[in-house]
């Protein structure tokens, strides 16, 4: 009897666990959000610029001080480790971009995708890219993200666009654009916008054939 009777305890602590947690409201999930954020920035040692300190500095972030500039209209943190190599995308153009990224979940502190690695590391993630007078709009075209989440680029990963050079090596020395991200769900993808949750990048920018 003791048994079944905790048993049904257990079971009743359970559904009522699990009832508050399905009450939980948009308010409670971007709360946890930003707790997650903060956490991942201090676990991380990130220094915190300003758009103006990031402007100042000619729109690069120190790497050595593990600087990373806050937009705060959007809520994503960028570093930029590598410019990289060739010409921005100029303004009325749309051409190909090829990516390798790395996609880790920050509120379960996983790696949730990623082509970095054996059989995807031969195929980037292409998408299609037009700058419109500084605004930047995408779609994938394949790759992992395509097969994943569908075809819109989550908005954080334009964000670097104005701050790199998305071009090909062509000599010794050149290479390719390379940012960090910090990218709230709200400039996610899909999945993360519907679940709210926030995702760190790593991303490198190439400019397709």
């Amino acid at each position: 009897m003791k048994k079944i009777l905790f048993v049904s305890l257990f079971l009743g602590g359970m559904l009522m666990f699990t009832a508050c947690h399905d009450r939980e409201t948009y308010a409670d999930q971007k709360k946890r959000e930003r707790t997650a954020i903060s956490q991942f920035l201090v676990d991380s040692t990130i220094n915190v610029i300003t758009e103006t300190e990031f402007k100042a500095n000619g729109g690069v972030t120190d790497v050595s001080k593990n600087e990373y500039v806050l937009f705060q209209s959007t809520g994503v943190y960028m570093q930029i480790i590598r410019q990289g190599c060739g010409a921005a995308i100029k303004d009325g153009e749309t051409t190909t971009v090829l990516c390798r990224f790395k996609e880790v979940n920050i509120l379960t502190d996983s790696v949730q995708l990623t082509n970095n690695y054996y059989f995807y590391a031969m195929i980037p993630d292409k998408m299609s890219v037009k700058n419109t007078s500084g605004t930047y709009t995408a779609s994938f075209i394949s790759g992992l993200m395509y097969s994943s989440y569908g075809a819109t680029v989550p908005t954080g990963w334009l964000v670097p666009m104005p701050y790199i050079k998305v071009g090909r090596p062509s000599k010794e020395g050149e290479e390719i654009a390379k940012v960090k991200l910090i990218v709230p769900h709200s400039q996610g993808h899909t999945s993360a916008a519907t679940s709210v949750y926030p995702c760190y990048y790593e991303i490198t920018y190439e400019r397709g054939l």
